[in-house]
């Protein structure tokens, strides 16, 4: 398993670690404390090495001492081993020292037989000792092999095995003393450098602290922007992203400061209008005398009728503000998606307004033969389906409003390439260039005319480009105006 793995798992098993302090803390402390623990392993290990280079170095002084004490003598062998030697030999009872001395190798002659072989040698080097570990009565013991040559000139060679032993105790406390000597100090560095880091990730951190204060300490309605001169880099893009979403949010909040004062002046003129009305027409119905008289019947019926227009009005502004709200981007998301045929919603929608565009004397009409040579071929988008018919509604009755009596109004859907086009087309006086961008505002009309609120065309607007589409006025010759909104085109599955 990898450090980083481990971290990781480490980090996400520990309970309460989503402080971003405790994360860089054990992030940066986890691998010192893992590199420490490498570094004694290492460090024993060097140090056990170096142990053994000085033991097998006593040991290989010990083993030629000895290996001089026996001499050759004839066939046979003089051992010249004093009592005294052998007492110095063994006299440390805590670092015992062992010796054996046969030939050939294997044949006991001297010192302790149950001391572990030597490996097996093919063809042993004579004078150079061989060492390695073995046990003796079960203690730990590193031992050094000499092979010695001895025998007259004129006899066949034989060899001697000189073996010296020495207990492991004094490597084993040679090295625990120096990764002692190594590992405090280190362990020391590793608590200073811990110190180290935790006033790094304070003073790291203090400029979040210091933003969060900031942003705690605002009142709600405070929306101006976070002062980021003197902030971190990685914090200024956080503060960036903060100051452009606190921008959105300023913008979002006059937009609807500025809606509502535009949705109450535009309310109170047909409500005054419907109060005032209503008043005298109360007014005259008190008087008994009044309705024998035809001319106050006939102003009597005036006023009723500017009621019901008042209250027409009111109803279709409501109506607007609704479906305005709806199409709002924060509502968007909450309608149902599908995917929607605009060349048959089109020609529903026409047909459900040719009552109106008859009372209105407009020549209404489905162009069935626009786009690609198939009559009916589908022109598919994805969206709401209600707020897309809510699209075709706007544009037709807009059209029926303001072209004006006798004129014509046509409505076609089709293909174009990866684009769904819908088009409502009217011969009428349309609308000076200059004014073409400025009716997709909310409350701005291009003429007195028609009766409506202003909020068609910013309705048609809000939609279509929730949708990722575009809408446009385009003029038509001699006379008229073309509303073309385009969308971006699905398949069926």
């Amino acid at each position: 398993m990898r450090a980083g793995t481990l971290i990781r798992r480490v980090v996400g098993a520990l309970p309460g670690t989503r402080s971003l302090r405790r994360q860089l803390l054990l992030w940066l402390l986890l691998p010192q404390l893992v590199l420490w623990a490498g570094a004694a392993y290492v460090s024993y290990n060097v140090a056990a090495r170096y142990a053994n280079r000085a033991i097998d170095a006593s040991l290989s002084q010990t083993t030629r001492s000895l290996a001089r004490q026996v001499k050759p003598l004839g066939n046979g062998l003089f051992i010249d081993f004093p009592r005294a030697a052998q007492d110095i030999v063994e006299a440390d009872p805590d670092d015992r020292v062992y010796y054996m001395v046969s030939t050939p190798p294997g044949q006991f002659i001297l010192g302790n037989n149950k001391l572990p072989p030597p490996p097996p040698i093919e063809q042993p080097a004579l004078g150079q000792p061989y060492y390695y570990d073995g046990r003796m009565e079960r203690v730990p013991v590193r031992v050094a092999a000499l092979y010695l040559a001895y025998g007259d000139a004129g006899s066949p060679p034989q060899t001697l095995l000189v073996q010296v032993a020495r207990s492991r105790a004094s490597r084993d406390v040679l090295a625990q003393s120096i990764l002692r000597d190594i590992a405090l100090p280190l362990s020391g560095l590793i608590v200073l450098m811990t110190m180290i880091v935790w006033a790094g990730i304070r003073a790291g951190l203090a400029p979040l602290g210091r933003m969060r204060q900031v942003v705690e300490q605002r009142r709600p309605s405070d929306l101006a922007p976070l002062q980021i001169d003197d902030a971190p880099t990685e914090l200024q893009s956080l503060a960036r992203a903060l100051n452009e979403l606190l921008g959105a949010v300023r913008r979002n909040v006059g937009a609807q400061k500025r809606f509502i004062g535009d949705a109450a002046h535009q309310l109170r003129t047909p409500l005054a209008g419907l109060k005032s009305q209503t008043e005298l027409a109360l007014a005259t119905l008190a008087d008994p005398n009044a309705l024998a008289d035809e001319r106050e019947r006939q102003a009597l019926a005036t006023r009723l009728e500017r009621v019901h227009e008042s209250a027409t009005r009111s109803a279709h502004l409501v109506n607007q503000l609704l479906t305005l709200a709806r199409a709002e981007p924060e509502s968007m998301g909450l309608g149902t998606q599908t995917q929607v045929d605009l060349h048959a919603l089109a020609r529903d929608v026409t047909v459900e307004l040719v009552p109106r565009a008859l009372q209105a004397g407009v020549d209404l009409g489905f162009d069935d033969e626009a786009g690609d040579p198939g009559a009916a071929a589908p022109v598919l988008v994805g969206g709401n389906a209600a707020l897309l018919r809510e699209v075709l509604v706007n544009l037709v009755d807009n059209a029926i409003r303001y072209a004006g009596p006798g004129a014509v109004v046509t409505v076609r859907a089709m293909n174009a390439a990866d684009t769904a086009i819908v088009e409502v087309e009217d011969n009428g006086p349309g609308i000076p260039a200059a004014d073409r961008e400025r009716v997709f505002e909310r409350f701005v009309r291009g003429t007195n005319e028609g009766g409506g609120c202003g909020l068609g065309l910013a309705i048609v607007k809000e939609i279509v480009e929730r949708h990722g589409g575009t809408v446009e006025l385009q003029a038509r010759t001699p006379r008229g105006l073309c509303a073309r909104a385009a969308l971006p085109r699905t398949t069926l599955p």
